[in-house]
């Protein structure tokens, strides 16, 4: 394999993305709903989850006002809805509205979930890193959601690969086939 050095280095070399829908609400109780593109896992216990959001965008200051937020895994159903929510303004207009999508009442924080979405989280943020353009919202997971389809007979999260979607180069993608499972090699 050749290598090629890359003069400027870029985060988009790490890939892919998952593409996520990020649900919160202003003080007054308007619900809003933000595309990000750059989300992870940080930690299984405590449950937590982050997301990269720059501070000047609405919502991140939606988060940190109401100190949560619901992340939400959209299916291919969502996706001209999740592509609309990255460009439109929450400021301007209602996005959920706007795009046809539900808020649903949450259970443990105030931010409502999209109804429509096969997964959402319920998450406390705990920690801000600023980084740079972005900061790093650090979220505990309070409550989680998930559709029964997507559960195995044992009651098991088993998620289709054809239902995930990635941020790529630019476009939207879909997961391949698995190759292989966890530890195969034991």
């Amino acid at each position: 394999m050749a290598k090629v050095h890359m003069d400027r280095p870029s985060a988009s070399y790490f890939y892919p993305w998952p593409l996520v829908l990020v649900s919160c609400v202003s003080t007054d109780g308007k619900p809003n709903i933000i595309t990000i593109g750059a989300s992870s896992v940080c930690s299984s216990n405590p449950p937590t989850v982050g997301i990269a959001i720059k501070p000047a965008r609405y919502s991140y200051g939606l988060i940190k006002a109401s100190g949560d937020f619901g992340v939400n895994i959209p299916g291919p159903e969502q996706l001209e809805a999740a592509d609309r929510c990255g460009w439109l303004s929450g400021a301007e207009v209602d996005k959920f509205a706007e795009t046809g999508l539900t808020a649903q009442a949450s259970r443990a924080i105030t931010s409502p979930l999209v109804a429509e979405c096969p997964v959402s989280l319920e998450c406390r943020l705990i920690q801000t890193v600023p980084l740079g353009s972005h900061d790093w919202l650090i979220g505990e997971v309070v409550a989680a959601h998930v559709d029964e389809a997507l559960l195995d007979e044992d009651g098991r999260f088993r998620p289709c690969s054809e239902q995930a979607l990635f941020c790529f180069g630019g476009d939207y993608r879909r997961v391949g086939d698995q190759i292989a499972g966890w530890f195969f090699t034991r």
